[in-house]
Parts: structure tokens; sequence; C-alpha cells
């Protein structure tokens, strides 16, 4: 009789414990962010297209996929992603395709829009930068 309450005991704390488990549930910026294939609407540098041919966001150009588990694509580059803050207003770029990894602030993010402001290397001259805004919208 003993072993079948101990044994009802312990059946009861683990079904307790299992039911107060935290469920994890993603932020909405993640959501946002992830449940798209974007297409880049515009890529500015110093407020002019920078997309066509050997622009300066060339690469950049066709659809973006950010996967949840920090992997996916901007046109051309594929990589890695992050958020770069708490507050999820920014996210960093790395791949073997960039020659540094782009941290970009999102300066909207709605289910209809994805604004990206950063800043990024001139390649003739590195030391100098362009201000970037790449606008995207799901496909």
């Amino acid at each position: 009789m003993k072993k079948k309450v101990l044994f009802l005991a312990l059946v009861l704390v683990a079904s307790v414990y299992i039911s107060c488990k935290k469920e994890v549930t993603n932020s909405d910026n993640l959501n946002l962010l992830t449940s798209h294939i974007w297409t880049a609407d515009s890529l500015l540098a110093d407020g002019n297209d920078a997309s066509g041919q050997n622009g300066l966001l060339e690469m950049f150009k066709g659809d973006t996929k950010f996967n949840e588990d920090g992997t996916g694509y901007v046109g051309e580059i594929t990589g890695t992603w992050k958020f770069s803050n708490d507050e999820e207003t920014a996210l960093t770029i790395t791949s073997d395709s960039l020659v540094i990894p782009v941290t970009a602030n999102i300066a909207e993010l709605t289910a209809q829009s994805l604004k990206l402001t950063t800043v990024f290397p001139l390649p003739t001259t590195p030391v100098t930068t362009a201000k970037v805004r790449m606008t995207f919208i799901p496909k």
C-alpha cells in the first residue's frame, strides 16, 4: 500500500512539474522577421539606387529570408544573422561573402514592410562609408 501511495505521489509531482514548465514563445519581432520571404523593394546608398550592375548593394538584390535558427540569405549573400540588442531593434548579418559583418538598425518591421538602415564601406575607399537604406516587402 505504501508503495502505491509513494508511486502516486511521484506521478502527481511529475505531472505538476511538467504542466508548470514555461512554454518558450518567440518575440513579435522574431515572428515578423521570420514569417516571410522578403523581396528587395529599394536599395539606397546615400539616397541613390545602388542595386544596379556594379552597384554597392547589387549583391543584396532579390529575395531575403531570415530563419528562426539564425541562418538565412539576403539576395546573393548566405550566412547567419542575430538580433544585436535585447530590444531587437538591430540585427547583424555575417557571411563569408561580406568583408565585415553588417549591423543594421531596424527602422520599420511590420507584416507589410521591413526597413533596415546602416552604413556600408565603399569598396574604393573602405574608410569612407555610405548611408544605406534597404526596404523589403513580403513576397
